[in-house]
């Protein structure tokens, strides 16, 4: 047995079964339809443990619960063309049914089923419209889908629409406005909530008491129905309700995550994927099925072949460290003290963001909260309101988008937030496109406030110098980590960068390397990939040097323009974390890039010398601005504009005697898997080099390639 053959037969699936919502259940309609449910859940049991035995994780426990009201809504789309035929789902981890769904109606051979979040096999972590075939939406981030579903139901105001939810997606505020907008405009929107009291982090009846599903929907005025979701009689009979309601109507489901599941039945392990033990183990109280084990080991983890130099074969977690670091400063508080000075605010994610250390260690400062991270970061800023005092907060990179403007509301209150993202870049990111941390520079969002510091550390004592020493400091304090691990920087003679002696200096870029030649600047992930590519060159007799900058928003007057510029023709930025904002987003798929002219600069910085005024100009992309910087030029042949290249792929055409381009994200959506995802944006150390050795052919020359 071998993942090229599929061993459960989907063509069992009675795809052509369809019901009536106006009828009872026929007892050989139910026969039929427990067919397919148990069919479902068997394939979804057998794929997703693939994930666990390749090593790219996944989850299994959301879209096994669903099988019953899947399998439901699939026979009324049969029957009749009143209903939007998609599925719609709101959590996105449930991506395993939408791959089935692929599969039972043709659009995926079955057995790609088996390649599961395995790079380049166009199953990622979360479904992406456009990248897997028979994927008819993209979920985004949890609890996101909801208000565009509302969308679909005013633009078919004859069909009757539905939406998969979860207890964990109705915790974020977007719901809250979708139900309120549904219930005003009448929609015929249909909810179907999973309710089985399991989240990432813990269960919603104990992190978050009073919440229930039932009674907020029923406040904003939605006609709600609860049942067994384990009955199947009483599953159907809620979905008649609310398919004979007029207007929004939910139904929400009871069940225990992931019933019948050995070992992860009514877990929090539910949540994630199954391991494959416990696969093993569900097939066999099953009955029925051979063993399932030879295929298990057939399906093996990928290596990353590269070996690095430059660094320690041992590799840290820094999202994990940053939990380990705020507990170093905690340990000199007493327990009062750091109750009444600090509080760490969780949003379901504490063991992913490096919080679980602190909720062990230091109880009195920790409060367990669900996914509602608008609220919690408020919560935080509203904590460090007062002098002395400092919320901390922690969520994913990715979702950092979502803050926003509760950011500029804590700015403008000169509140004391430390905020920690998590899974930075794409890096080790087998959710792909929707998880990516890309718009780091987004909370750099104020104006000329001095209060408002981003930090990405290159390894683990760098994360724990950072922490020590900005903990305490007033505003906002923005530190950034990866979902990867990451080894820690040695110097040529074996000793580590960041000792126990290192100390770190906010705003200071690092020279870890001087050269001649030129310089590569990065931070955070991609400087253990850049310093081998540094180190490789250098071997080769180029004189190249590297530059860390772990203060991402602050500007070093002296190492990047007097230092860097007088002394080499050229720097590349590195960088997994970061987009370049002067683009053309027209095309969601492949973001293509547009040149800038000189004359878009000038409309760009209308209060400013235009661009070819004879002084240096840096500018700084940042999302919510843009920053001129002059700086009178040290020598007549710098006495250029320097302005950094639009993307990795290409240079803008200026007449520049310093080449300053930019080695970014360029590729979307994603390759999934892990450490694929840098050398498929062509970040790894040999892409580095590559441009690099281009830099140094190109020297004294104009740059026109784009492409």
């Amino acid at each position: 047995m071998s993942p090229s053959e599929f061993p459960i037969d989907l063509s069992k699936f009675d795809t052509k079964l369809a019901l009536d919502p106006t009828k009872g259940l026929g007892a050989q309609e139910k026969k039929a339809l427990e067919a397919n449910i148990q069919l479902f859940r068997d394939a979804i049991v057998l794929f997703t443990a693939t994930g666990a035995a390749r090593g790219v994780s996944g989850h299994t426990g959301g879209a096994y619960d669903t099988a019953p009201e899947v399998c439901i809504l699939l026979a009324l789309f049969n029957h009749s063309k009143k209903f939007y035929p998609v599925i719609f789902d709101e959590a996105g981890h449930r991506v395993a049914t939408q791959y089935l769904l692929a599969a039972l109606e043709g659009s995926l051979p079955a057995s790609q089923l088996l390649h599961y979040r395995e790079a380049n096999s166009k199953l990622p972590g979360h479904p992406e419209l456009g990248l897997t075939p028979g994927v008819k939406f993209s979920s985004g981030r949890l609890g996101h889908m909801w208000p565009l579903v509302n969308g679909v139901a005013f633009a078919n105001r004859d069909k009757v629409v539905f939406c998969l939810g979860s207890d964990g997606s109705q915790q974020e505020g977007n719901d809250a406005e979708a139900a309120r907008l549904a219930v005003a405009q009448n929609l015929n929107v249909k909810l179907i909530i999973d309710d089985n009291d399991v989240t990432i982090a813990g269960h919603p009846s104990q992190y978050l008491g009073g919440y229930s599903v039932a009674k907020t929907l029923q406040g904003h005025g939605l006609t709600v129905f609860t049942a067994n979701g384990e009955d199947l009689d009483a599953v159907w009979g809620g979905i008649t309700n609310i398919v004979a309601h007029t207007g929004p109507a939910a139904l929400v489901l009871k069940r225990r995550m992931a019933p019948g599941i050995p070992d992860i039945e009514g877990s929090t392990h539910g949540h994630d994927v199954i391991p494959v033990k416990s696969a093993l183990a569900y097939f066999e109280k099953r009955g029925g099925f051979p063993d399932f084990a030879p295929l298990y080991s057939s399906v093996k983890a990928v290596a990353q072949p590269y070996a690095h130099i430059g660094s320690t074969k041992e590799v840290g977690a820094t999202r994990v460290i940053f939990g380990e670091a705020v507990n170093l400063v905690l340990d000199t508080l007493s327990k009062e003290e750091a109750a009444r000075r600090v509080m760490v605010i969780d949003s379901d994610l504490e063991g992913s963001t490096g919080l679980k250390s602190i909720h062990q260690k230091h109880p009195e400062v920790f409060v367990p909260s669900g996914i509602m991270e608008r609220g919690n970061f408020s919560a935080a800023a509203g904590f460090g309101f007062e002098q002395g005092k400092v919320g901390v907060f922690s969520t994913f990179s990715a979702f950092l988008e979502m803050v926003i403007s509760e950011v500029t509301m804590a700015r403008l209150n000169n509140c004391n937030v430390l905020c920690h993202f998590s899974h930075s870049g794409v890096d080790e990111m087998a959710d792909n496109t929707c998880h990516f941390g890309i718009n780091s520079l987004f909370a750099d969002n104020g104006l000329s406030d001095t209060h408002s510091a981003l930090y990405f550390p290159a390894d683990g004592q760098q994360m724990i110098a950072i922490i020590k020493k900005v903990f305490f400091q007033p505003g906002l304090r923005f530190v950034f980590s990866t979902r990867s691990k990451v080894p820690w920087l040695l110097r040529p003679d074996g000793s580590r960068f960041f000792d126990d002696k290192y100390e770190f200096t906010p705003g200071k870029d690092e020279i870890l390397q001087s050269g001649s030649a030129g310089y590569v600047v990065a931070f955070g992930e991609m400087v253990y990939r850049a310093w081998d590519a540094v180190l490789r060159l250098r071997k080769e007799g180029l004189d190249v040097g590297l530059v860390n900058k772990p203060s991402l928003n602050t500007v070093d007057e002296e190492v990047r323009f007097y230092r860097l510029f007088s002394c080499g023709p050229w720097l590349m930025r590195v960088r997994g974390a970061l987009l370049d904002y002067a683009t053309d987003r027209t095309d969601p798929v492949r973001a293509r890039r547009r040149v800038v002219q000189p004359k878009d600069w000038r409309k760009l910085f209308d209060p400013f010398p235009p661009v070819d005024s004879p002084q240096l100009t840096h500018i700084t992309h940042t999302a919510a601005r843009f920053e001129v910087r002059h700086v009178a030029p040290r020598t007549p042949a710098h006495a250029q504009v320097r302005v950094h290249g639009q993307h990795a792929r290409g240079f803008v055409r200026f007449p520049c005697q310093v080449c300053y381009p930019v080695l970014t994200l360029t590729r979307y959506p994603g390759c999934g898997g892990l450490w694929e995802q840098i050398p498929y944006q062509g970040l790894d150390p040999e892409s580095i080099m590559k441009r690099v050795k281009q830099l140094l052919a190109y020297q004294g020359t104009f740059y026109s390639r784009v492409g």
